[in-house]
Order: structure tokens, then sequence, then C-alpha cells
């Protein structure tokens, strides 16, 4: 089905799009996790969803540095604050401490 189709069938809310819904099938696993951790970010998603979509997107190729490039390109679509509310879960995801110490300031 090409995309004006699934996209019509979205708009109708068709119910017999099933399984195709959650499935992007012209992008590949490294973009698909990327954006999938936008949209985590977007919503405000669980900690343990960040896991998931990390370690995917890991696994599909994708640097630490790339996945935290995805918090800095979302920032003028989604606002700050959606963003620092993501970073400690995107970090732990990635096994990072960013604790800061008492002493720390900006």
């Amino acid at each position: 089905m090409d995309y004006t189709e699934r996209l019509r069938r979205l708009t109708i809310n068709d119910q017999r799009l099933g399984a195709e819904v959650g499935e992007a099938v012209e992008l590949d696993r490294r973009t698909l996790a990327l954006v999938r951790i936008a949209a985590l970010v977007a919503v405000g998603g669980p900690e343990p969803s960040f896991g998931a979509e990390a370690d995917a997107a890991v696994s599909a190729g994708a640097s630490p540095s790339e996945i935290v490039d995805v918090l800095a390109g979302v920032v003028p679509v989604i606002g700050l604050p959606l963003v620092v509310a993501a970073a400690p879960k995107l970090a732990l995801a990635l096994g990072c401490d960013v604790g800061l110490a008492p002493d720390d300031t900006f």
C-alpha cells in the first residue's frame, strides 16, 4: 500500500490497518528507533520505554551522541521543559550518570 493510501486510512481511523499502523516499512530500523525516541520525549514517555528504544537505536547502529542529538533537535518543536524532563530518562537508558554534585553550577 502506498503512502497516500496509508495516510487516508489513518485519517479515517480505518480499523483494517491493524499492525501496519506501528510499522514504518520505508524507514530503516535506526531511523525508526530515533523517531520513536523523539516521540517519547514529546509525550513524556515512561523510563522503561526510553531504555527499550535507546537499546533498539544502538543495536541498529545509532551512536549515543546521535541519540542525544535527538533531544536537541526536538527543542524548537516541543520546548525545553519536555526535553529537560526526558534527559535523565535517556541518560539512564544510555548508562550515563548526569547527576550534579552540590557545588556544580552553570
